[in-house]
């Protein structure tokens, strides 16, 4: 049975990742009349009795009612689900900043479970669960029989409890890891000041304020005040804004997250299934990192909310979007309490960003795509043919202090491993981690170089200003008579 579903998945996944869907012609919905509606609802009710009657087994009324709700609304699309009490206290709990579990945001997708991407910092994030990874067996029972809220119920359990999942990774076989449960608290934003050690002697001092957002919370925008307040004390010269494998959240947060940034300008429109229900949203003067450059990096696990920010930031040339082609979910959802304590959690509308162009199922296209990469150096550090091979080439005044360094940094790397050898990448300082981030590295070297042309710009407009203005030469008319 299991290499059958492997089997299946196999074929699916490069359907699913590399092929674009084929627009077929959409045929009008007919809309039933009242009396059909009536006649189909009578049908459902005589559905209900003869399975709870005929079933060779004790039927769970309440089981078979809710899968029922559950069906109807995940006809509609993969985000509108029926919630339970117990759901329903979860996904708020969650919203809240602190829930139990995985730490893993997952999708519906053609009867298989995915994942959007994991939370930093917790379990799936630790074991190396990525962003489009599919699960497709939780404790050994496989998912194809399981609605997402099913499969988010036996993944979640008591802390320090533990789960197996099996993980299908695009070209890789299937992998089974066991993970821990744990109690997931959601720090919104995490943020630095860093500065290249391999940077020339004048980009050294040149801090970049760097700002990671895991997800778009309740609380996300409070912290990403505190965080630029802190970097500004930093004086740095730009900002790396790292939105990678962020699966969404708040609408509202993804909003004034938005307006951080931003002095004007549209953030973001939503439009539901009226044409007249659109809303859009504004920035407020007022920019907090006081016009300093932003990259803003995105990945194919950048989602929703995500979207929404890198969307507002790009269109409205505030900054430079890098790294690859985002998710793709642009759709809006919202809890509608039942009354008892359950709610229906369902999509209203669709956003658009401020050119007008829906993100469904296209995601957001960086400005520069920057792949995440391994770098192997391919070049020697040093040549031996340069001119300081010739036997009378002039010396160079500073050598001796240059040779100083070069034998206390050559000292340094003597207890080193080798690049070859394998290492614990959770063992690593932080900036170790980010030396061997291709797309943070590539990010920082683009906000150092967007500060360097903004200071240059500066420098000409200011030297514009003070020159003294051209002395006008005056002809006399004996002048002119002798030309």
């Amino acid at each position: 049975m299991l290499k059958k579903i492997v089997l299946i998945l196999m074929l699916l996944v490069p359907v699913v990742a590399n092929s674009a869907p084929k627009k077929e012609k959409e045929e009008p919905i007919v809309h039933l009349t009242d009396a059909q509606i009536y006649e189909e609802l009578k049908k459902l009710a005589l559905v209900f009795e003869t399975a709870r009657d005929k079933f060779v087994e004790e039927a769970d009324e309440r089981k078979m009612l809710e899968g029922a709700m559950n069906g109807m609304l995940a006809a509609l699309d993969p985000h509108s689900s029926y919630l339970s009490k117990e759901d329903f206290k979860e996904f708020t709990d969650k919203s809240h900043g602190e829930f139990g579990g995985l730490g893993i945001q997952i999708t519906s997708d053609k009867g298989a479970i995915r994942v959007i991407s994991p939370i930093d910092d917790t379990p799936a994030a630790k074991a190396g669960i990525q962003a489009g990874d599919y699960i497709t067996h939780i404790d050994g029972e496989q998912v194809f029989d399981m609605t997402l809220n099913q499969a988010v119920k036996k993944m979640k359990g008591k802390p320090g409890t533990k789960v197996k999942l099996t993980i299908l990774h695009s070209g890789e076989e299937p992998k089974e890891m066991t993970l821990k449960r744990a109690i997931i608290k959601v720090k919104s934003v995490k943020f630095s000041e860093k500065a290249d050690s391999a940077a020339m002697d004048d980009d050294k001092l040149a801090k970049i304020g760097y700002v990671r957002i895991s997800d778009f919370g309740a609380t996300t925008t409070k912290e990403l005040h505190n965080a630029i307040k802190e970097l500004e004390k930093k004086n740095v010269v730009g900002y790396v804004l790292d939105l990678r494998n962020n699966p969404g959240g708040y609408l509202a947060a993804a909003v004034s997250v938005s307006d951080t940034f931003l002095n004007e300008g549209e953030i973001v429109s939503t439009r539901g299934k009226e044409k007249t229900d659109i809303e859009r949203m504004f920035a407020k003067p007022g920019d907090m990192t006081n016009g300093k450059p932003i990259v803003v990096l995105i990945n194919h696990g950048s989602a929703s909310a995500s979207e929404i920010v890198a969307g507002a930031i790009q269109d409205n040339g505030r900054g430079l979007v890098m790294g690859s082609q985002s998710f793709g979910k642009g759709s809006v959802q919202q809890q509608k309490p039942l009354g008892d304590g359950s709610a229906i959690h369902i999509t209203i509308a669709r956003y658009y960003t401020p050119s007008g162009k829906s993100i469904q199922n296209e995601g957001i296209t960086p400005d520069v795509e920057v792949l995440q990469s391994k770098v192997e150096v391919l070049e020697k550090k040093e040549s031996l043919f340069t001119e300081a091979t010739f036997n009378n080439s002039l010396k160079n005044d500073s050598a001796k202090k240059k040779d100083k360094d070069a034998t206390k940094k050559k000292d340094s790397k003597k207890s080193d491993k080798s690049d070859d050898e394998e290492e614990d990448y959770l063992n690593l300082t932080d900036e170790e981690k980010d030396a061997r981030d291709y797309q943070l590295q590539r990010a920082m070297d683009m906000v150092r170089a967007m500060s360097k042309i903004g200071k240059k710009n500066l420098e000409k407009v200011e030297t514009k200003d003070n020159k003294p203005e051209a002395k006008k030469e005056v002809k006399t008319e004996k002048d002119s008579k002798k030309k």
